[in-house]
């Protein structure tokens, strides 16, 4: 299937512009955020990967931002929220299509709003535009959650926990929000799929500000072990409290019971998300 058809089809089921969409249980609205990532500056003239020439009217402009508000919701001042960035060579669409992210949001009865920015649209790029720059997250929620508010999903513009969760190459736009981006009194809990390729100083200085949760679920092949298994002989060194398993049918109640956790696991690297509902009982166990 060709990735034009793929994304006409998912404006056909959520809509154009902010008009919702019935999916999952719940509503979807597509939002153009001019703080979103892209376009951005750095991708003008778009990026070169390997020799090839991934241009900028296709792969990075897009301003879109889908917001997933499941049944269960009840607005709460302030509102609670998950960002999720996906990887290299997807898009939000066809991310969600891929890892059943609305599915599992939905099925998880978490009182929150799953937010997914597009990202480098199909290209093998880690760059997060607008949202690497000094307080571009917080320009970024304060201009969605103006729209929310505007739409009357919400009652009040203030954001409360947020969470940031992300797939393979999302690692660098989350690291970059922990590191500058703002809110960081409000960010909570991070979910890792597979992620951590780098930029580690900065989640080990996002966790040693507070109390923060932390998931991180590795793969043997998919490039993040190394990386993990430093930041865990760090822990070890610093005398840091954490959970090691292996076991890839964790619950969501083991889960919920420590602050860090790695997952050793014998997933492929893009079975990470959803193969054992992962995303689901990640989110599960953050439950109030």
């Amino acid at each position: 299937m060709k990735k034009g058809f793929i994304v006409f089809l998912f404006l056909c089921l959520f809509g154009f512009g902010s008009l919702p969409a019935q999916d999952a249980g719940g509503k979807t609205y597509r939002y153009q955020l001019e703080t979103a990532p892209f376009p951005h500056v750095k991708r003008a003239n778009g990026y070169s990967y390997k020799e090839k020439l991934y241009d900028a009217a296709e792969h990075y402009s897009d301003s879109s931002v889908l917001v997933y508000v499941p049944s269960v919701f009840k607005p709460d001042e302030p509102t609670d929220i998950v960002v999720y960035f996906h990887g290299w060579h997807n898009s939000i669409d066809t991310a969600n299509l891929k890892f059943k992210l609305f599915e599992q949001f939905a099925s998880s009865g978490l009182n929150a709003l799953l937010v997914c920015p597009e990202a480098a649209k199909f290209a093998p790029d880690s760059f997060g535009g607008k949202l690497e720059e000094k307080s571009g997250f917080s320009k970024f929620i304060a201009e969605l959650f103006a729209k929310l508010k505007n739409d009357g999903i919400i009652h009040d513009a203030k954001p409360g926990n947020i969470v940031l969760a992300g797939h393979s190459g999302a690692y660098r736009v989350i690291a970059y929000i922990l590191f500058r981006g703002g809110l960081t009194e409000n960010i909570s809990t991070v979910f890792l799929f597979d992620a951590l390729y780098g930029e580690t100083e900065k989640y080990i200085h996002w966790l040693e500000s507070g109390d923060k949760k932390f998931i991180n679920i590795y793969t043997k092949d998919g490039g993040t072990k190394t990386e993990s298994e430093i930041l865990i002989e760090d822990l070890d060194e610093w005398n840091r409290p954490y959970f090691k398993t292996e076991d890839d049918a964790i619950s969501a109640a083991e889960l919920q019971k420590n602050r860090i956790v790695f997952i050793s696991s014998k997933l492929s690297h893009n079975e990470v998300v959803e193969k054992n509902k992962q995303f689901q009982k990640f989110l599960e166990s953050i439950k109030k």
